[in-house]
């Protein structure tokens, strides 16, 4: 496919397919006894130790959201491309049908086509021949077809707002559990398993930002190419309306002129004459 040998979109998947890598090799965690989570407190312990010893709700949440993410950023930069959004044989497709006057086949063509073009075009031709009906038509659907492509990558934008609040509150809930433990050991607990619980709740913390950052990046840079590519399709779908504008009328004065002849000067408008009144003679009877 074309869109791959885009450098950005490889950066964007490496670090999509990046994040969940992560998650695969933690995989083995689950496998952890509650006796081997209890010697992760040693000095020997890792990060993804750590997280996998808490697979708590608030994890499985953010587990959840990461793989939705992950989907939905592969999704959004499969689908926002010129060859999807304006493909050129469509547009060449329709261009070769206006030509012939095909009129019928142009709309069966772009009632079944799937690209913006077309579905922008479609509602166009149907209210032929007023003109200003189809443009009106087509600027509706050009501005439904946007606020779709738009709602379709707002879902990042919430789970990236989302992800920070997930590990406040995972974070907030460690530290319960880490005072609550202290207190039960009458405050004297070793400082190491005090840092080991803290430790336990700022996971959260990192797994939320781990979850936010790929998903508001990709919301920006799939926004700008939303609105770039539905600009340029909209104007696309505006030269091909403007090719089967019905011809407007001529004035007929205009068209009964014969080649070469001039427009000959409307008749002065004559005015009335009044009858002539007789010219009194003195002395005569009236």
């Amino acid at each position: 496919m074309r869109g791959y040998a885009n450098s950005r979109l490889r950066l964007a998947l490496l670090v999509a397919f990046f994040l969940g890598a992560v998650f695969v090799i933690a995989g083995p965690g689950f496998a952890q006894s509650t006796g081997e989570k209890a010697s992760a407190a040693s000095t020997s312990t890792s990060v993804f130790q750590l997280i996998m010893a808490n697979t708590d709700p608030v994890f499985y949440t953010i587990l959840a959201l990461s793989i939705w993410g992950l989907t939905l950023i592969i999704q959004g930069f499969l689908v926002n491309r010129p060859s999807v959004i304006m493909p050129p044989r469509t547009i060449e497709t329709i261009r070769e049908m206006i030509a012939q006057r095909r009129f019928k086949e142009l709309i069966d063509f772009t009632e079944t086509d799937p690209s913006f073009v077309s579905r922008a075009l479609n509602p166009a031709l149907k209210r032929a021949p007023s003109f200003s009906s189809m443009k009106e038509a087509m600027e509706t659907a050009v501005g439904e077809q946007t606020a779709e492509q738009f709602r379709k990558i707002e879902y990042l934008n919430i789970i990236g707002n989302l992800g920070p609040l997930l590990g406040l509150l995972g974070t907030v809930i460690g530290m319960i559990d880490a005072f609550l433990a202290l207190n039960a050991s009458g405050g004297n607990a070793s400082p190491a398993s005090l840092a080991y619980g803290i430790s336990k709740a700022l996971v959260h913390t990192m797994l939320g930002l781990l979850l936010a950052v790929p998903c508001l990046a990709a919301f920006g840079f799939l926004r700008t190419l939303v609105d770039k590519y539905t600009v340029r399709a909209s104007l696309i779908a505006e030269e091909l309306l403007l090719m089967i504008k019905p011809a407007e009328a001529r004035p007929a004065a205009v068209g009964a002129l014969r080649p070469g002849a001039m427009p000959q000067p409307a008749p002065a408008p004559q005015m009335a004459r009044k009858p002539a009144q007789p010219i009194p003679i003195p002395g005569a009877e009236v």
